[in-house]
């Protein structure tokens, strides 16, 4: 009876989580959650839905393949951070700091970026599809 009771107890504890935590480092997305502040943490591939980050410190994290859909950045500071192939599908991006990021293949469609800064930004592939974009560095169209 004792061995049926502990795998019952450890899969009702993951169920519990807040949040799946499938970055290479879950305690520091745990840090993030709970400070809002985690400069060069490694959070490749952790899943923020729905997440406030609001004023959160990620300057140089990495979040190459994060999933940030819905969540709000706003005022966040991810200067030099590494969103390669991330998802921020109807995230909320407003005055966040993405100077030198590299948002290659980020996927920001439905998002609202509003005063986002983007100076130097790695922009390539980066998916803006039905993204409400004012007074950021990013512009949609040609010449």
């Amino acid at each position: 009876m004792k061995l049926f009771i502990l795998p019952v107890l450890a899969l009702v504890t993951a169920i519990a989580l807040p949040f799946p935590v499938n970055a290479h480092n879950p305690d520091q997305v745990r840090q993030l959650l709970e400070t809002r502040e985690c400069p060069g943490c490694d959070l490749a591939g952790a899943d923020l839905t729905g997440a406030h980050l609001i004023g959160a410190d990620l300057r140089g994290a990495d979040l190459q393949g994060a999933k940030l859909v819905k969540s709000n950045l706003e005022g966040a500071d991810l200067t030099g951070a590494n969103l390669l192939g991330a998802d921020l599908t109807g995230a909320f991006v407003t005055n966040a700091v993405l100077d030198g990021a590299n948002l290659t293949q980020v996927n920001l469609s439905n998002a609202i970026m509003i005063n986002a800064q983007t100076a130097g930004a790695n922009l390539t592939g980066i998916n803006l599809s039905g993204t409400q974009i004012f007074g950021s560095g990013i512009s949609i169209g040609g010449d």
